[in-house]
């Protein structure tokens, strides 16, 4: 956790990402923007877990990829450890992956299938140069196939021969072999069964205290953002609309979004989960070609006012730590 005065390890101030969006008008001649991610600000702190949570398309993926600069930004900056690497050039870029690593969502396409275990763990050292050769890297992917809970012979055997929660684990040896100290978990256990889920969540948490990793932790589940962050970030259609400490944001929710996203999150008890009341918002999300002014959130806001529909509401601190963009 954080204290009093240190210093964030990751800085995001005012992040906005564009995409192209193809053309429309006569004879093609306007040119459309997909509003990915608006005006995004965050700081995470060292040894920390951030959740990122919203709904598909919000914009938490491209995030996670801007603050690694895997995606352009248009605009706002991203600040590692003092350092604005918003514009760096590509050529420099090679010396800062070795401390910012992605773990991809799918383990089954984020694998090359034609190489073994071990020259896929080992890649990355001889990319950066840290080991000549595959022999040298023998004793470093061993050491991190064993960390991550894979069996000796694993590093002799090809993707196909693993089930997803083994193959994900062999992302986050292969995220690990550079020494990273800042980790983008884009949904790590989304695509895997529930019985697997727990199990890399654990590992990711062992690591996290052996190595005194931070993570930015990205996801749609509630339950496991809950399980395994400190503190949450709720997004919606590009734009940040709550910041808050895990208990905040489960036991005080001060944004309607976030309220309909905490009920629909089922509980184990079916006494317990028959008398609640779960809150459906009517409407559509907003089109990202041509976001409304104001709060996008509108369309399906039960609370919306006028001031909703002309003006987007600021990041504000209503309790220490609790940040909501709200007018409400």
């Amino acid at each position: 956790m954080k204290t009093e005065h240190e210093e964030p390890l990751v800085k995001v101030e005012g992040l906005t990402v564009h995409f192209p969006g193809g053309r429309s008008g006569f004879w093609g001649q306007r040119r459309l923007v997909v509003h990915a991610v608006e005006n995004v600000s965050v700081d995470i702190f060292p040894g920390e877990t951030l959740g990122l949570v919203g709904e598909s398309g919000s914009g938490k993926s491209t995030t996670g990829r801007a603050i690694l600069r895997r995606v352009p930004v248009a605009g706002g900056r991203i600040i590692y450890r003092g350092r604005d690497i918003t514009r760096i050039e590509p050529a420099n870029l090679r010396p800062l992956r070795r401390h910012m690593q992605l773990v991809f969502q799918d383990p089954y396409a984020s694998l090359n299938p034609r190489m073994r275990i071990f020259d896929i763990v080992a890649e990355p050292l001889i990319v950066h140069g840290l080991v000549r050769n595959s022999r040298e890297a023998t004793a470093k992917v061993s050491e991190l196939l064993d960390r991550v809970g894979l069996p000796p012979d694993a590093g002799n055997r090809y993707p196909h021969a693993f089930s997803g929660g083994q193959r994900q684990r062999v992302g986050i040896a292969r995220a690990l072999a550079l020494n990273p100290e800042f980790i983008v978990a884009d949904e790590p256990v989304s695509a895997l069964d529930v019985s697997i889920r727990a199990q890399i969540i654990n590992l990711m948490q062992d690591l996290q205290a052996q190595l005194g990793l931070t993570y930015l932790f990205i996801a749609h589940d509630l339950a496991v953002v809950r399980h395994i962050s400190r503190r949450i970030a709720i997004m919606y259609a590009g734009k940040i609309v709550e910041l808050a400490s895990r208990d905040d944001i489960y036991d005080n929710p001060l944004h309607p979004y976030t309220k309909a996203l905490l009920s629909a999150v089922p509980v184990p008890d079916p006494r317990v989960q028959r008398s609640r009341k779960r809150i459906a918002h009517k409407g559509e999300t907003p089109n990202p070609l041509s976001p409304p002014p104001g709060c996008r959130f509108q369309s399906r806001c039960p609370q919306v006012t006028d001031v909703c529909t002309m003006q987007g509401p600021p990041m504000a601190e209503r309790h220490p730590g609790h940040f909501v963009a709200c007018w409400q």
